[in-house]
C-alpha cells in the first residue's frame, strides 16, 4: 500500500523536486519509505507502507534494463501466479513482492496489462522508450488516482493534497449537495480529474487518451442453477478471495460490524489463520445503533483477539480532523465510527479486511425492497403522503418515519429516479435555495449515464449497477480508502474480488432479494458460519446516531460552524437558509441530519483546504446570495 504522484511534462525536464514536495503530502499513506525516479520529461515519486516484501520491495521499481518504471497503490493478488508465467517467458526478477510484476507483465502484453490483474490498484507507468506514461486504475474504483492535464503537463496523485488548488467546480458542489459526496470524473477542483474505476489514461506528446480496460457489468448468462449448489459455490468462492486477501508479511486484522459481511469475512479469515484472527469494532451508547453484542458473538465463536471502542456525541468533535483526511468534500456520516475504528486497528495491525461491496453486489440495501414494492404500491404511496407526511421524526436508526417519508416523495417516479429518490440529500429544489442559484447540471445524470449501459438487463441489478458504480466508488470506497490511510492501515475488500463478483453478477433477482427479505443467497452462505441473530438480523454497518447528536450535544457545534459570518466568508450557502434547517431538525419536524453533516463537512473542508491556501472562487457564487 503507498501514496503515489508525479508529473509528465513537454516543457523539458520533470522537476524532480516538485515531484517529492507532492509525496511529502501523502507521508500518511506510506511513512515506511520513500523513492523518486525521474527520466527527462518525467518524474515519479511513492510513500512505501511495507506489506509484502518488507526487504526489496520499494518503489519505484524498474525492469532489467531501467526502459519501464513503475509506482502503484495497492496489492495485486495474483501476483504469484502472473510472475510464475513471466519467469517461463524469460523475465528476470529481483524482488519478492507484487509490484514488479507490473514492469514485465507490461513489457510483454503492452497497455493490456491491467486487464490480467486480480486486485485493488492506482499504478503509474513510464515507458521511456516509447516516452508514454500510463495510468491505471482497478476495475472496481478501490484506489484513488487524481490527475491533471494542463497547458502541455499531466501531474497525478494518490489524493487531492498532492495537486494545486484551483477554482471551485461548482458542478462538483452540486453533486456533493445531492449525493454528499462528488462522482468522478469529477473532482471539487474544476481543472482536476478523477481517474474512473476500470479506466487506462496514456499520456503521449503532451496529449491523453482514456480508454476503459474493464467494466464489471450484470451477465447477460443469469445463473439458473439450483440453490444449493450455488449457496456451496459462493461459499468456495468467499472463501478464496479471503485466502487470496490474507496474503501479506505483516499481521491482518477484520474491522467487524456485527453484520453479516464482516462477520463471514472474519470467519473465514479465522479458518484461513493459523494465528487467531484479530478484530475491532465500534459501539454506541445509543442501543438502537449499537452492535458490539453480534461482532461479540462472532469474535467468540471463532476465538479472535477482539478490540472494540465505545462512541458517544462528543466524538463527533473529531470532525475538523475528518475533514483533514478527507481532502475533498465528503458527508457519509459513517466516515466517524470508519475513522475511530480505523485507529484502533492500526495500534496492533497494517492491513485489516472489510466488508465493503456486499450490499450493492448481493441486494442488502433496504433501497432494494423499496424499489421492488414501488411496482406495486405507487399509487398507494401518493396517496397516503399527506398523512406520512406528518409523523414526527425519530432519533432512532432509519427510523420508520424517515423511511415511510422518504418511500411516499418517490414511489411514483420512473425507476431511476425513484431509487435516487430513497438516497437523495438535497433536491434540485432545496439546492437552487441552499445557494440562490439553479444550476444546468443535473447530478443525477451520472447516474443516468451508468444505467444506460446496461439496458436490457433485470431492473434490480440495473440498479445494484449504478450503486455498484457511483455509490461505492465515490462513497464507500473514499470513505474506507481516507479514514484508514489517514492512520496507515491498509484497508482490502475481498467481496470486490472477481472471485465473488463473476458469482454475484451473474445471480438472478430472487436470490438477492425475495420480498422483504435481502442477501438471500448470501445469508443462506452463512448460516453453517455464524449465530442466528446476524445471519437474519437487521443491516449493519458503522452509521451513527447523527439525528440524536446534532438535536442534543453537537447542536452548539452545528451552530457555530454554520454561524452566518463563516457561511458569509465562503459564499457558498445563504446563511437564514442553513439556519431554518438547524432549527428544523433540532425542533423535531424533521430529520435533515444527512443535510446538515454535509454542511458542516463542507465548511471545514473549506476552512482547511481552501481558505489556508486560497482558491479561485468564481464570483458566480456570489449570485442570489443574501446578506
Amino acid at each position: 500500500m503507498c501514496g503515489i504522484c508525479g508529473i509528465a511534462t513537454t516543457r523539458g525536464r520533470a522537476d524532480l523536486d516538485r515531484a517529492a514536495a507532492m509525496s511529502a503530502t501523502l507521508v500518511h499513506r506510506g511513512p515506511d519509505s520513500f523513492g523518486e525516479y525521474v527520466d527527462g520529461p518525467v518524474a515519479l515519486a511513492a510513500r512505501r507502507l511495507s506489506i509484502i516484501d518488507l526487504e526489496t520491495g520499494d518503489q519505484p521499481i524498474g525492469n532489467e534494463d531501467g526502459s519501464v518504471h513503475v509506482v502503484q497503490n495497492g496489492e495485486i493478488y495474483n501476483y504469484r501466479e502472473l510472475r510464475r508465467q513471466l519467469e517461463r517467458a524469460g523475465h528476470r526478477f529481483r524482488t519478492a513482492g507484487d509490484t514488479e510484476v507490473l514492469v514485465h507483465l507490461y513489457e510483454e502484453v503492452g497497455d493490456a496489462f491491467a486487464e490480467r490483474l486480480r486486485g485493488m490498484f492506482a499504478i503509474a507507468l513510464w515507458d521511456a522508450r516509447r516516452e508514454r506514461l500510463l495510468l491505471a486504475r482497478d476495475r472496481f474504483g478501490i484506489k484513488p488516482l487524481y490527475y491533471r492535464d494542463e497547458d502541455g503537463e499531466l501531474s497525478f496523485a494518490s489524493e487531492l493534497r498532492a495537486l494545486r488548488r484551483g477554482e471551485i467546480d461548482l458542478d462538483a458542489l452540486e453533486a456533493f449537495l445531492a449525493f454528499n459526496s462528488i462522482p468522478a470524473p469529477l473532482s471539487i477542483f474544476r481543472d482536476v480529474r478523477k481517474l474512473p474505476a476500470g479506466f487506462l489514461l496514456v499520456w503521449e506528446d503532451g496529449r491523453i487518451r482514456l480508454s476503459r480496460f474493464a467494466r464489471p457489468a450484470p451477465r447477460a448468462d443469469v445463473r439458473n442453477d439450483d440453490e444449493a449448489e450455488l449457496v456451496e459455490e459462493l461459499r468456495g468462492r468467499l472463501r478464496d478471495s479471503v485466502r487470496a486477501h490474507l496474503v501479506s508479511d505483516v499481521p491482518v486484522g477484520v474491522l467487524l460490524s456485527g453484520g453479516v459481511d464482516s462477520s463471514l469475512l472474519a470467519a473465514f479469515a479465522a479458518e484461513l489463520s493459523a494465528e487467531p484472527v484479530r478484530t475491532f469494532s465500534i459501539g454506541f451508547a445509543e442501543r438502537s445503533f449499537d452492535e458490539l453484542a453480534d461482532a461479540r458473538r462472532v469474535a467468540s465463536r471463532y476465538g479472535t483477539r477482539h478490540r472494540e471502542l465505545v462512541l458517544r456525541p462528543d466524538a463527533a468533535l473529531l470532525l475538523p480532523a475528518l475533514a483533514e483526511a478527507f481532502d475533498e468534500p465528503f458527508a457519509d456520516s459513517s466516515a466517524l465510527p470508519t475513522y475511530l475504528v480505523s485507529q484502533l486497528a492500526a495500534s496492533d495491525v497494517k492491513v485489516a479486511l472489510s466488508g465493503e461491496g456486499g450490499d450493492e453486489l448481493f441486494g442488502g440495501y433496504y433501497t432494494y425492497t423499496a424499489d421492488l414494492l414501488a411496482q406495486r404500491l405507487g399509487g398507494l404511496a401518493r396517496l397516503a403522503r399527506p398523512f406520512v407526511e406528518r409523523l414526527p421524526s425519530s432519533d432512532a436508526r432509519t427510523s420508520f418515519d424517515y423511511r415511510a417519508k422518504r418511500f411516499v416523495r418517490a414511489a411514483h417516479l420512473p425507476p431511476l429516479e425513484r431509487h435516487h429518490g430513497w438516497k437523495e440529500i438535497f433536491s434540485a429544489d432545496a439546492r437552487a435555495e441552499l445557494t440562490g442559484r439553479r444550476s444546468a447540471f443535473d447530478p443525477v445524470d451520472v447516474l443516468r449515464a451508468r444505467y444506460a449501459e446496461t439496458e436490457g438487463a433485470d431492473e434490480l441489478a440495473r440498479l445494484q449497477d449504478v450503486d455498484l458504480g457511483v455509490y461505492l466508488v465515490d462513497d464507500l470506497l473514499v470513505k474506507t480508502d481516507r479514514a484508514s490511510m489517514a492512520h496507515s492501515l491498509e484497508a482490502r475488500v475481498p467481496y470486490l474480488d472477481t472471485a465473488v463478483t463473476n458469482l454475484a453478477l451473474a445471480l438472478p433477482a430472487r436470490h438477492k432479494v425475495r420480498g422483504l427479505a435481502k442477501k438471500v443467497l448470501l445469508r443462506k452462505a452463512a448460516e453453517p458460519l455464524l449465530p442466528h441473530e446476524i445471519v437474519h438480523g437487521k443491516k449493519r454497518g458503522f452509521s451513527i446516531p447523527a439525528a440524536a447528536w446534532l438535536r442534543g450535544d453537537l447542536e452548539p457545534f452545528a451552530r457555530e460552524t454554520l454561524s452566518r459570518e463563516r457561511l458569509r466568508r465562503q459564499g457558498f450557502f445563504r446563511p437564514e437558509v442553513v439556519t431554518r434547517l438547524i432549527d428544523d431538525h433540532v425542533a423535531g419536524r424533521e430529520d435533515l441530519s444527512r443535510q446538515l453533516w454535509g454542511l458542516l463537512a463542507f465548511t471545514l473542508w473549506h476552512e482547511r483546504h481552501v481558505e489556508r491556501e486560497p482558491a479561485m472562487v468564481s464570483n458566480r457564487l456570489l449570485q442570489g446570495l443574501t446578506a
